[in-house]
């Protein structure tokens, strides 16, 4: 341990203490004081650097005892001092009269593995310092409470620990303090908070200065040229963060209301921990992406071996709905009907893909947009032979992948989610998708006093969406949830939590007004995607939605299989159009899903993104880039490729006349080179373009995906 990397300061503890012990009297940080003021001058206490120095977080105490913190990068101040604490309904506020107790360091070396990821294996490399402190006036010892930090070169996170202590057994949290003052002017890309269901909303970039309230993550962009993020990491049996922009550049965190009337935000026993409140910062946008902070602190894997855990390919009953050709209910144009659930199984035998998903198979649909309480979960509809089914796509190597649709009525589901998982565990299901899809304003739970209405990121959410994960484990099922609780790094501890919808996806793309721009992928990059993954839906060949063209090129829809990253990934387009253009099929058919390296190589939030991956079952290396309107031309150094080796890029480009618009998005190359590490490849983008490359070794023979 180096001591110009992991300092502790306790020389002005004794001073700061005695101050608020005698009752010293000024605004500080409490919840009652203006929210607008940047906290009075106050006395470091604390300080820990991120392992090479890079990062600096400072902890100080007022002259009321009120607790904040600052962060500076390369010794630039970046986050300026920021208030820390919560308010309580059940006891006095944790906001001040505040004495340090203790102030410990540590440092954390390790490396681990992913069993599937966008990385194979992961450094953890942070110093970590624990600062306890003790609320003057609450008992004869205080009432205590512990503020963790955890540095790493590329961000902090921080949570709050409440020991066992009897001077609090019982949270019950209204409010939390914690605050992000950012010190230079920066652009931000949000999306808002404050509605349900709020995820699936353009994200919209302004000035900081014009932030409202916003859902995380959160990327900004400083004048300077410093990239962070803003987010949260481990979220369990806890209310979701949302950020309140208070004053000027300072953002506040509020907790997501529950929907229970009468009921706090958080009510927790002791001891226990908050969620980590995280900030990713980076010299570039890339690095963003690149950082693993959000996954190192969540906790390692819980379920044990999670080898029935299939990354994977699927082709699905999905787009037809979107297009109004079929229907999720039964009647004339049903969607999912035995005879057409075996057309799909024979198309993914045919080309290698291992699931078919089907949509409205199960009893209840009549219902899904007033209250979805007639959904059944172990009860198909008459006219599907879940069965006959099972049995037919096994013997051509092909998985049913389950549906569950609440309506967002999870007092129906709840009861029935068991019974729902053994019934596709008897038909060899061991994937599901769920769906929370409600117009009725938000999700529907049950309560002491009968069913209410609650937002799918309260605290009741967050519990009812882990249950699901946890229950599913036990039946060797995986889950895919759509209008999801947002990605906090917990696929970690439960590898079953495969992807989560929780953007504009694809369909947006059938029907959304307006369908989703350009520039919605880059953005997604640099936002959402930080997260973790996301079931995009791409692979939309014909270009078509309903009645509405979609504006992209076909290579870039090749490109969406690199860029936004999935270990499941979804043909998304009908059938029969892949068999219109088996040329670009061919890639859908050849990328894989699974990685043990990924390399951002540029990008910037909204404008275009270059990625690379290499598949974890071989040597071969895929590419993909992706542009907003504007075209673009640039080059992409091949350095990312095993030196030593000759390979064959393999590449789908956009043509010399493409544009996303008319017939002029068909225009696609589709050409080899064979090329090493040492070239550069010349990379020219259409508006609303992209570009996908798989680099195959020569002398490697390919393995087949699925």
């Amino acid at each position: 341990m180096k001591s110009s990397r992991l300092a502790v300061s306790l020389l002005t503890s004794t001073l700061l203490a005695a101050g608020a012990l005698a009752g010293v009297a000024a605004p500080a940080f409490a919840a009652d004081t203006d929210v607008t003021q940047r906290p009075p001058v106050a006395s470091t206490i604390a300080t820990v650097s991120s392992p090479s120095g890079v990062l600096t977080v400072d902890v100080a105490l007022d002259v009321n005892g009120s607790l904040a913190y600052s962060v500076k990068h390369m010794g630039k101040e970046v986050i300026s001092p920021s208030r820390l604490g919560l308010v309580l309904s059940n006891a006095p506020k944790l906001d001040r009269n505040f004495s340090l107790v203790e102030a410990k360091t540590s440092s954390h070396d390790e490396t681990w593995e992913q069993p599937w990821g966008e990385w194979r294996f992961i450094r953890d490399n942070h110093n970590e310092l624990r600062v306890t402190v003790a609320q003057k006036g609450y008992m004869k010892e205080g009432r205590q409470l512990t503020v963790v930090f955890r540095v790493f070169d590329d961000g902090i996170g921080f949570r709050y620990e409440f020991p066992d202590q009897p001077q609090l057994k019982h949270l019950s949290i209204v409010d939390e303090l914690s605050e992000f003052a950012v010190v230079d002017n920066s652009t931000a890309w949000w999306n808002a908070a404050g509605e349900w269901n709020r995820e699936e909303y353009p994200v919209d970039k302004t000035p900081l200065k014009e932030v409202s309230l916003a859902q995380t993550p959160l990327t900004l962009k400083t004048d300077n040229g410093l990239y962070m993020t803003f987010h949260e990491a481990a979220l369990v049996d806890y209310a979701a963060v949302w950020l309140r922009r208070v004053n000027g550049q300072r953002l506040k965190v509020q907790l997501a209301p529950t929907g229970e009337p009468g009921k706090k935000s958080v009510e927790r026993d002791a001891p226990s921990a908050t969620p980590w409140r995280t900030v990713l910062i980076a010299d570039s946008a890339p690095g963003l992406y690149m950082s693993h902070v959000m996954l190192n602190l969540n906790e390692p894997n819980k379920l044990g071996d999670v080898s029935w855990v299939q990354p994977y390919k699927y082709v699905g009953i999905w787009w037809d709905m979107h297009l109004g050709t079929r229907t999720w209910e039964a009647g004339p144009k049903h969607g999912a009907t035995t005879e057409y659930t075996k057309k799909y199984m024979d198309f993914a035998a045919k080309n290698g893909f291992r699931g078919v998903l089907v949509e409205g198979w199960n009893k209840g649909w009549e219902d899904w947009f007033a209250t979805g309480h007639l959904f059944k979960f172990d009860e198909p509809y008459p006219d599907f032979d879940i069965a006959e089914l099972s049995a037919y796509g096994l013997k051509k190597g092909v998985h049913l992948i389950g549906h569950h649709e609440t309506g967002g009525n999870i007092a129906n589901y709840e009861p029935q989610m068991n019974a729902g998982y053994a019934f596709y565990q008897k038909y060899a299901v061991d994937s599901i998708k769920t769906g929370y899809v409600a117009d009725a304003g938000g999700a529907q739970a049950m309560g002491p006093d009968g069913i209410y209405f609650t937002w799918n990121d309260s605290q009741d959410m967050v519990r009812h969406y882990q249950k699901v994960v946890t229950e599913a484990a036990k039946y060797k099922i995986a889950i895919d949830t759509h209008e999801p609780i947002k990605d906090t790094g917990l696929r970690r501890t439960y590898p079953n939590w495969v992807s989560r919808e929780g953007q504009r996806g694809m369909e947006y793309n059938a029907w959304g007004a307006p369908p989703n721009a350009p520039e919605h992928d880059p953005e997604l990059v640099f936002t959402r995607m930080l997260a973790g993954p996301m079931d995009y839906t791409p692979g939309v060949l014909s270009l078509q939605g309903n009645n509405q063209p979609i504006a992209s090129t076909q290579a870039r829809q090749l490109a969406l299989y690199v860029v936004i990253y999935s270990p499941i990934q979804m043909a998304a387009d009908l059938i029969e159009n892949y068999d219109k253009y088996p040329g670009p099929f061919q890639f859908i058919k050849d990328v894989a899903v699974d990685w043990s390296d990924t390399r951002v190589l540029n990008g910037e939030p909204g404008d275009f993104a270059t990625i690379a991956r290499k598949d974890r079952n071989s040597e071969t290396w895929f590419l993909g880039a992706v542009t907003d309107e504007n075209g673009r031309t640039f080059d992409v150094p091949l350095s990312f490729l095993d030196a030593g080796r000759t390979y064959t890029a393999e590449i789908y480009r956009d043509g010399p006349n493409a544009d996303m618009t008319g017939d002029a998005r068909f225009d696609i190359v589709i050409e080899k080179k064979t090329v090493t590490a040492g070239d550069v490849l010349p990379a020219r983008l259409a508006p609303g373009g992209g570009l996908a490359v798989r680099f195959v070794p020569q002398g490697a023979a390919p393995k087949k995906r699925k």
